[in-house]
């Protein structure tokens, strides 16, 4: 287990490294930096030339990105150029807003989801399993945005209600928190729940064609037993490893949602990074998205490691 993190450690560390590499190169080959944004088509040589030297455009990439990692390294992100704060600073107000919807997505995904999968898995075929395909199949082909929207609207029209404008933390109001959340959260985890609910009957229905669901239903067990006993435990690797999954496709549908209902989140703060061309957040906000998507990763591994005793001894 501990060769097995080692490797895993390095093989993150220079994945990170790699990821910050092309993120930066990308960024300063797309047309239009700062400084192009703030005066325009046309400017003064001489100013363009000064805020250049300010933003520390004009030195080479290399040593650019030397800098800027030898100040990651100590913990230093930068500074936004657009509006001054300390780059760590934005992104973990951010992320906690981030976090949060992620965490009640995940739940809601997987609250709807595992019970719909098992059921339509346990009764393959059956008018309940077409009924119950039919609807997880229409929750994944409705986009997130529309989605979104349209529950924006309906529930101001039908309910007349509508989420506060204003974020508030938990910390500060539990309740006004929870009702800004409740509509973001409704239209990130519908797509969730149907992916993980069609992933969890697929991963039934194979593991019911088993020689031992077969012995333990010759055997005359119920089905509540052979779902619970046997079937659920032989795939629960394979769910928490899908689950991994979730949490990365919740965070790049944020993105969206944050945007719709003015959530003043992650996703929100790098879409603005990257429309006013602010490379030192776009830089840290990547940085911390590469690194949350490699310990996600790292986490299943160790989990379904630790779930499945046999996985401990395949070389890694």
């Amino acid at each position: 287990m501990a060769r097995m993190l080692g490797k895993r450690l390095v093989a993150s560390v220079v994945t990170a490294v790699l990821a910050t590499i092309v993120v930066f190169v990308l960024m300063r080959a797309v047309p239009g930096d700062v400084v192009q944004q703030m005066l325009g088509q046309t400017s003064d040589p001489d100013v363009e030339r000064a805020l250049r030297s300010f933003f520390g455009l004009d030195e080479p990439l290399y040593v650019q990105y030397g800098e800027w990692l030898l100040s990651a390294l100590q913990g230093d992100l930068g500074t936004a150029w657009v509006s001054g704060q300390p780059v760590g600073q934005l992104i973990g107000n951010a992320l906690l807003v981030t976090l949060q919807l992620t965490l009640l997505t995940l739940l809601l995904a997987v609250v709807l989801g595992v019970p719909v999968g098992l059921v339509a898995g346990m009764r393959e075929g059956g008018r309940l399993d077409s009924i119950l395909q039919s609807l997880t199949v229409l929750g994944l082909a409705t986009p997130i945005f529309w989605l979104g929207i349209m529950l924006l609207i309906g529930v101001s029209a039908v309910l007349g209600w509508s989420p506060p404008l204003s974020y508030q933390p938990p910390t500060v109001s539990l309740g006004a928190n929870l009702q800004m959340m409740v509509l973001p959260v409704l239209s990130l985890g519908v797509l969730q729940a149907a992916a993980y609910a069609q992933f969890v009957r697929q991963a039934v229905v194979s593991a019911t064609r088993e020689q031992y669901v077969i012995t333990a239903r010759a055997k005359g067990l119920p089905e509540r037993k052979i779902l619970f006993k046997h079937i659920l435990r032989n795939i629960l690797v394979q769910l928490i490893t899908f689950m991994g999954l979730l949490v990365v496709q919740i965070l790049g549908g944020a993105v969206v949602i944050e945007s719709i209902f003015t959530l003043p989140g992650f996703g929100r703060l790098l879409l603005g990074a990257i429309t006013s061309r602010d490379y030192p957040l776009l830089q840290g906000g990547l940085l911390v998205v590469v690194l949350v998507t490699l310990t996600v990763n790292l986490i299943i591994d160790l989990l379904y490691r630790v779930i499945d005793p046999r996985l401990r001894t395949v070389a890694s």
